[in-house]
């Protein structure tokens, strides 16, 4: 049996849907960070100042990691493993191999 593509499945929705406003609002801060660190690299500021910039934007990004990890577990992996077969281990891979990278982040 081959594993589904639940990206292909019509009316599928991934585990984070009910908080992808949040995930949004995160993204944006984030994204705001980034560009306040170009700034602060354009006006060469303090390079202690710019790194603690960077470790907050870099908590930040592992928050929502964390959160996005933490959906895809309660839902996509649940309803994997219910199914059972393939789909089930494939899901646990993926898992498996993104907390991996996570944890070398």
């Amino acid at each position: 049996m081959e594993p589904v593509d639940t990206e292909t499945v019509p009316g599928h929705q991934h585990g984070y849907i009910s908080r992808k406003d949040d995930y949004l609002k995160r993204l944006r801060r984030i994204e705001g960070q980034a560009r306040g660190l170009q700034r602060m690299v354009e006006g060469e500021k303090y390079c202690i100042d710019i790194l603690t910039q960077v470790s907050a934007m870099t908590k930040a990004l592992q928050a929502v990691s964390l959160g996005l990890l933490e959906e895809h577990l309660s839902t996509c992996v649940v309803e994997a493993a219910k199914a059972g077969g393939r789909e089930g281990e494939e899901k646990v891979r993926e898992a498996s191999e993104a907390i991996a990278r996570l944890v070398r982040s």
